[in-house]
């Protein structure tokens, strides 16, 4: 199956898109954007890897399922296009990055910058229909999003994982802890940042990881 992604990600994953689930889901995923609203846009389903190639990765934020309202979702995790304000989890992640490294970041709630330096901002699900939210988990994106996880588990070295909550925590069971850093906290929506996301200092811990493996830190 020819699918339209990133060259590096396309080679790591063609394993994946020649396996039954990957058609069936694609079948699935066809029929709702002929059928009904889906987010986000066809274009940005894959934009989390078009944006950083698997040889580019440093650090792993993992979502769970894109936003479900309009002018929101273009297939980065937390992240939002402009004119949409920042949702109530990403001002959240906001108001922790100026705690942790006093650093004020601007107004937008658009990520791609994180990404343009190594930052994969990977959700478990990557389409969901207008207004109801989980409406396409267990359709098979979280197989591939595993596999994704596995993957890069596998093939690299000295990676940081991100885990927000108890649903990306699970998720995050396959990844190698001898290799690989693992940063856990609760999510930061609004109903569990102040149970331990506010004060967890991922971002300091992510840089200084970075430098002492010889990276470049990352700009929030």
């Amino acid at each position: 199956m020819n699918v339209k992604i990133e060259p590096s990600w396309k080679k790591v994953l063609q394993p994946e898109f020649k396996k039954p689930y990957f058609k069936k889901l694609t079948d699935f995923v066809k029929k709702e954007y002929n059928s009904n609203t889906v987010y986000p846009p066809p274009k940005f389903i894959f934009n989390a890897f078009n944006s950083t190639p698997f040889n580019k990765v440093k650090v792993v934020i993992l979502g769970q399922d894109p936003y479900h309202g309009p002018n929101q979702a273009h297939g980065l995790s937390f992240s939002v296009l402009p004119p949409t304000k920042p949702p109530p989890s990403l001002q959240n992640i906001y108001k922790e990055i100026k705690n942790d490294i006093g650093k004020t970041t601007n107004t937008s709630g658009d990520l791609t910058h994180w990404t343009k330096q190594g930052v994969l901002l990977l959700n478990a699900t990557l389409t969901v229909r207008a207004h109801q939210a989980g409406s396409h988990q267990n359709q098979g994106w979280e197989e591939l999003t595993n596999a994704i996880i596995q993957t890069l588990s596998n093939q690299k070295q000295g990676l940081i994982f991100m885990l927000w909550g108890n649903y990306a925590k699970q998720k995050g069971a396959v990844i190698d802890r001898q290799k690989h850093l693992i940063l856990e906290a609760p999510h930061p929506s609004p109903f569990s940042a102040h149970s331990g996301f506010f004060g967890c200092q991922h971002f300091s811990q992510t840089n200084t990881y970075l430098l002492l493996n010889g990276q470049e830190p990352i700009n929030w």
